[in-house]
C-alpha cells in the first residue's frame, strides 16, 4: 500500500507522455524533385551582358545583393539594413520573445523570497499580548523570513510552456531574418526599377525631341505643298502620345524615390545616397538553384512556420498536463523578536515545511476544451507549415521559369535594338550622301529609341527575376 502513490504518479506521467505526441514536432513534408532539375539553362549570351547559368545545388549567399557587382547598390542595402523601421520592430520583437522564454525557463527552478516587517502595536488589557510579559500592552515586533518554493513538474506542463516560449523566440528570430531579406530585396527591386524608369525617361525625351522636329519639318513641307494637313495631324497625334506617356514615367520614378526613402528610414523628399544606374548593375554570372531540402532548411519563412508548429505542439502538451495534479514544495524560515538584534537568537527562530498537491476535479469541461483548442491550433500550424513549404517550392519554380523566359526575351530585344542601331547608322550615312532627308532620320530615331526602351524593360525584368530566385532559394547562414 505504501508504494501505490508513487506507482500511480509514474503511471500518470507515462500516460501523459504517450498522449502528448511525438517529441519531433516538425511535420513531415514530402520533398519534391530539386527545383530546376532538368530545366534548360538560360545563358544571357547575345544580350551584351555577362553570361548567366544555373548551378543546381548551390545555396544563396547571405549578402546575395553583392552578386550584382554595384558598389552604390551595396551601400544602399547596408544603409537600409541599419536604419529600416520594420527591422527595428522585428529586432525588438525578438528581444521580447527571448526575454519571455527566459521567464518561462525560470519557472522551472526554485523561487526564493525574503521579507522583513516591523510592527508597533498596542493591545487591549483584556487580550493577551504576543510578548513575554503579559502586562506589556505597547510593544514592537521585528520579523525577518525567507521562503523557498519549488514546483515538481512531474507531468511536464512547465517544461512544455518553456519549450513553447523557446519556439516563439526561434520563430521571432526567423521572422527577423525574413524581414532582413525582404528589406534587402525591396531595396534592390526599387533601385532596379528606378534605374529602368530613368533610362526610359531619357529615351522618351529623346523620342519627344525627335517627334517635335519631325512635326516642324512636316509643317514646313505642308507649307511648301509637299505634305497635307493629314500628315501634320498624324504627327501631332504621335507627339501627343509620347508626351502623354512621360508624366507616368516621371511619377513612377518619384514613387521609387519615396519607396527607397521609407526603406532607409527617411522622410520622402530627403536626400538619398547615390542611387545605382543601370550601367552599374550586372547580371550575376552564376545563379544558385537550391535543392528542395535546402529550401526547407534555409527559407526563414519556412523555419518560422516550423517553429510555430513546435510551439503549438508544446502548448498542446501543456494543455494536457493541466488536467493532472500539480505538486509544490515550500519552506519558510525566519525569526521574530521585540528587538531587531534578537530576531535570530535560537529561541526566536521559526520554520515550516509544506508540501501541497492540487488536482483538478471538476471545471465544467474547461480543461478538456482547452486541450481540444490546443490540438486544433497544432493542426492549424501543421497545415500552415505545409502550405508555406509548397509556396516556397512554387516561388523557386516561378523564379526559374522567369529567369529562363526573360533571358529569351532579353536576347530578342537586344537583337531588335542592334538591328535598329544598324538601320539608324545606314540612314545617317544616306543623309550624309544626300540620298535621304532629315525627316527620315528623325523618324528612324524614334524607332531606335522605342527598341531601346524595350531592351531596358527586358533587362530590368531579368534583374528582377534574378532577385526573385535569390530570395526564393533562401540564404544559407553565415559560417
Amino acid at each position: 500500500m505504501i508504494r501505490r502513490p508513487p506507482l500511480l504518479v509514474a503511471g500518470l506521467a507515462a500516460l501523459l507522455a504517450s498522449c502528448a505526441g511525438p517529441t519531433n514536432t516538425r511535420p513531415f513534408a514530402p520533398l519534391a524533385p530539386a527545383p530546376g532539375a532538368g530545366a534548360p539553362l538560360a545563358p544571357a549570351t547575345g544580350t551584351g551582358l555577362s553570361p548567366q547559368t544555373f548551378v543546381v545545388g548551390q545555396t544563396t549567399p547571405r549578402a546575395w545583393w553583392e552578386q550584382f557587382g554595384c558598389g552604390d547598390l551595396n551601400r544602399l542595402v547596408t544603409a537600409a539594413l541599419t536604419a529600416n523601421n520594420d527591422l527595428g520592430a522585428a529586432d525588438a520583437a525578438l528581444r521580447s520573445a527571448g526575454a519571455l522564454a527566459g521567464v518561462a525557463g525560470a519557472g522551472l527552478g526554485p523561487a526564493i523570497d525574503a521579507g522583513y516587517t516591523a510592527q508597533r502595536a498596542r493591545t487591549a488589557a483584556s487580550l493577551s499580548a504576543p510578548v513575554t510579559d503579559g502586562n506589556q500592552l505597547l510593544y514592537s515586533l521585528h520579523t525577518a523570513q525567507a521562503t523557498v518554493s519549488y514546483p515538481l513538474d512531474l507531468f511536464g506542463g512547465l517544461h512544455a510552456r518553456y519549450r513553447s516560449a523557446q519556439a516563439g523566440a526561434r520563430a521571432a528570430r526567423y521572422r527577423l531574418l525574413a524581414a532582413r531579406q525582404t528589406v534587402a530585396g525591396n531595396v534592390v527591386l526599387a533601385a532596379i526599377t528606378r534605374a529602368q524608369l530613368a533610362d526610359q525617361i531619357a529615351a522618351t525625351r529623346t523620342m519627344i525631341a525627335s517627334a517635335r522636329e519631325v512635326l516642324e519639318l512636316t509643317r514646313r513641307r505642308r507649307d511648301l505643298g509637299a505634305a497635307g494637313d493629314a500628315d501634320v495631324a498624324a504627327q501631332e497625334a504621335a507627339l501627343g502620345a509620347l508626351e502623354a506617356g512621360l508624366p507616368a514615367l516621371e511619377r513612377g520614378e518619384a514613387h521609387q524615390h519615396a519607396v527607397l526613402s521609407v526603406l532607409l528610414g527617411l522622410t520622402p523628399g530627403s536626400a538619398l545616397p547615390p542611387l545605382p544606374e543601370s550601367s552599374c548593375l550586372a547580371l550575376p554570372s552564376h545563379m544558385p538553384v537550391a535543392y528542395s531540402a535546402d529550401v526547407v532548411r534555409y527559407r526563414p519563412d519556412v523555419m518560422a512556420a516550423a517553429a510555430a508548429v513546435e510551439g503549438a505542439a508544446a502548448d498542446a502538451r501543456a494543455a494536457l498536463a493541466a488536467r493532472f495534479p500539480s505538486i509544490t514544495l515550500s519552506a519558510t524560515g525566519g525569526g521574530t523578536a521585540q528587538q531587531f538584534g534578537e530576531m535570530f537568537q535560537s529561541a526566536n527562530l521559526f520554520w515550516s515545511v509544506i508540501g501541497g498537491i492540487t488536482a483538478p476535479v471538476f471545471h465544467s469541461g474547461a480543461l478538456r476544451r482547452q486541450q481540444q483548442a490546443a490540438q486544433a491550433s497544432l493542426d492549424q500550424a501543421q497545415a500552415q507549415y505545409r502550405g508555406v513549404v509548397l509556396q516556397a517550392f512554387a516561388d523557386v519554380s516561378d523564379a526559374l521559369h522567369g529567369v529562363h523566359d526573360d533571358a529569351l526575351a532579353l536576347a530578342a530585344t537586344q537583337r531588335t535594338l542592334a538591328a535598329a542601331e544598324r538601320s539608324h547608322q545606314f540612314i545617317r550615312r544616306q543623309q550624309e550622301l544626300g540620298a535621304t532627308g532629315t525627316l527620315a532620320v528623325l523618324a528612324d530615331q524614334t524607332t531606335l529609341e522605342q527598341a531601346r526602351i524595350q531592351f531596358i524593360a527586358a533587362k530590368a525584368a531579368r534583374l528582377v527575376d534574378s532577385v526573385a530566385l535569390y530570395q526564393a532559394n533562401g540564404a544559407a547562414p553565415d559560417e
